[in-house]
């Protein structure tokens, strides 16, 4: 299954979870800022971004793959830029790659909350 199918749902948890001002990367939604990395002009959109708190937080959908460097990539910098602000960066798992993402958060020492989503 596809990340994308994802992101309504990521979006449906944010507003029960007191998010305003939600942006998505996806239709109907406005687009989250994008970053782009000096080195090699990647850009890194995040797919969910929301207001709670004062703070902006990053929401990413994690799913098991196969190039995980570009994710891993995205992953550090939205933590970064969330911490420098005071916010945090979600890591929403689906079913059955909880554990990946709990797993990829330990081994490279990423400051992110999982939380599973169905």
């Amino acid at each position: 299954m596809e990340k994308e199918a994802f992101i309504p749902l990521v979006v449906k948890w944010a507003k029960s979870h007191g998010f305003k001002d939600i942006q998505a990367n996806m239709e109907g939604y406005e687009t989250p800022k994008s970053y782009e990395r000096a080195a090699d002009n990647t850009r890194f959109t995040p797919d969910v971004t929301g207001v709670n708190m004062f703070n902006r937080h990053y929401l990413e959908v994690c799913m098991k793959t196969d190039q995980m460097r570009g994710h891993i990539s995205k992953w550090k910098l939205l933590s970064e830029l969330a911490g420098m602000k005071g916010a945090k960066l979600y890591l929403m798992a689906p079913r059955g790659h909880v554990r990946f993402a709990r797993e990829a958060v330990d081994q490279y020492n990423i400051p992110a909350e999982v939380v599973k989503i169905d």
